[in-house]
């Protein structure tokens, strides 16, 4: 089938090669413009421009699809892409994490005569995290579970019928990185398979999302990477693994803002009846012992300022501070 593909991360790079490595043929891409990003401030061109150049695929990166935005230029732009899409022929779109809201125009020109419509790949089990951070919010509120949903997209957020989903354990050390990656995987899978029921005439089952169980997950601010020792070892295990590639948790000891990326509920840890929240009670085997309000947590990766990750103990042996006693505090 021809497939009108919109999105802008690895994530949705990796489904825009699944569909095109199943046979697909993708006649369009629709990806943000390109950033300013790192120490030099350069344009960087988003996964799924560099995967559509490399494959010579015609792309666009509109600032925004919303032909009655206040900014002329947004509005040209956007009136643009609406009038490619009508003259391009296509059988699908898919929309994966591409970051602009599809205005209810643009989803018509994809349900037109003769069009399946549009599909997004979202990363959870809806209606459970709808929203811009769903990898990230599960790990941080503990799920056991968590998935890929593809969706038919209306013009809510993340509130169309459900055509199909998979899902699939969330482990005790998940990240969101490794987590991301296996839902990259599974997401894929899902949405060429959704495709292929298409190719083939088969009738979708459009399951309308329940009203029960309705969560968001909201964008994950920088401000929320501080780890607030106050909080039990559960609830800041979860948000370091949650944080890890971004923003990355960090705490302050001796006015240096440590990075911490991998960590897990201590099971024995050394005992302190006079500790601090924060408080650095031993190192062993790699790892770092801190108290927490509630229980200790095993810092196992960190990373000081200007250094590379590294076992925790070591990180905090190279520490600048030579204190017997290191406390962690809120920046």
């Amino acid at each position: 089938m021809k497939i009108v593909f919109a999105g802008t991360p690895e994530f949705a790079a990796h489904a825009m090669r699944a569909i095109e490595q199943a046979g697909h043929e993708i006649v369009l891409v629709l990806t943000q413009p390109d950033r300013r990003a790192g120490r030099g401030m350069q344009l960087h061109a988003s996964p799924v421009k560099l995967a559509a150049l490399e494959k010579q695929i015609p792309l666009i990166q509109p600032e925004s699809l919303k032909r009655n935005a206040s900014d002329p230029h947004k509005q040209l732009e956007a009136s643009q892409a609406y009038a490619l899409l009508n003259q391009i022929s296509f059988d699908a779109m898919v929309v994966v994490a591409y970051g602009l809201i599809l205005p209810q125009e643009i989803l018509d020109v994809a349900q037109t005569a003769g069009r399946h419509g549009c599909f997004n790949i979202h990363a959870s089990l809806l209606p459970r995290w709808r929203g811009a951070a769903p990898i990230q919010r599960a790990i941080e509120a503990g799920d056991p579970t968590t998935g890929v949903s593809i969706m038919q997209m209306n013009a809510g957020l993340d509130t169309g019928d459900v055509v199909l989903t998979g899902a699939i354990p969330i482990a005790v050390a998940e990240t969101s990185s490794t987590l991301h990656d296996k839902l990259a995987v599974l997401g894929a899978t899902l949405v060429v398979e959704t495709l292929a029921r298409l190719q083939e005439g088969k009738e979708l089952q459009r399951t309308p999302q329940p009203t029960d169980g309705i969560t968001y997950a909201e964008k994950i601010l920088k401000k929320e990477a501080e780890i607030d020792w106050a909080l039990s070892a559960v609830e800041i295990d979860r948000r370091i693994r949650a944080f890890n590639p971004f923003p990355g948790s960090t705490s302050s000891l001796n006015g240096e803002a440590f990075k911490f990326w991998q960590s897990a509920v201590a099971e024995s840890a050394p005992v302190t009846k006079t500790a601090l929240a924060g408080e650095v009670l031993g190192l062993s085997d790699g790892s770092a012992y801190i108290q927490c309000g509630q229980g200790v947590i095993e810092v196992q990766e960190m990373q000081k300022p200007g250094g590379k990750k590294m076992s925790a103990s070591a990180c905090l042996q190279s520490a600048t501070s030579q204190e017997n006693r290191m406390q962690f505090l809120k920046e």
